[in-house]
Parts: structure tokens; sequence; C-alpha cells
């Protein structure tokens, strides 16, 4: 199963939280030891800047 958490600090260490769908359909108990399998996504910009216009012959930067 593949599902995104989003880390944050407590004390000195990262944490992430199981999602509670996760946890269910796992049966997951306190306690107990899970395997994961890490992997940084990339951040993606699309979409970003909506509305912003394509670059024109103006926007181009003139470098002599």
């Amino acid at each position: 199963m593949e599902f995104l958490v989003k880390t944050r600090k407590i004390g000195g260490s990262i944490v992430t939280t199981i999602p509670k769908p996760v946890v269910e359909k796992e049966d997951i108990k306190e306690n107990e030891f899970v395997k994961l399998d890490i992997k940084k996504v990339k951040k993606t910009f699309f979409g970003k800047l909506k509305g912003v216009e394509p670059f024109t012959e103006k926007d181009e930067l003139d470098i002599e």
C-alpha cells in the first residue's frame, strides 16, 4: 500500500503519522514493528502559476 505523509520534528527526531484508514486496513496495533519503504517525493510546481501568459520576445532577457 502506498500513501503520502508529511514529516514533522518532535524533539530531535523526525516523525510521521500513519493515517487511520491504513491502520484499520492493515490492522496495525500499538508497539508492533512495521516495515517502511522511504522515498522522497520530488516537488512539482505544475499549475502553481495559473494565469501567467507564455513568454514572448519582449520578455526575453537582452544581454549585449
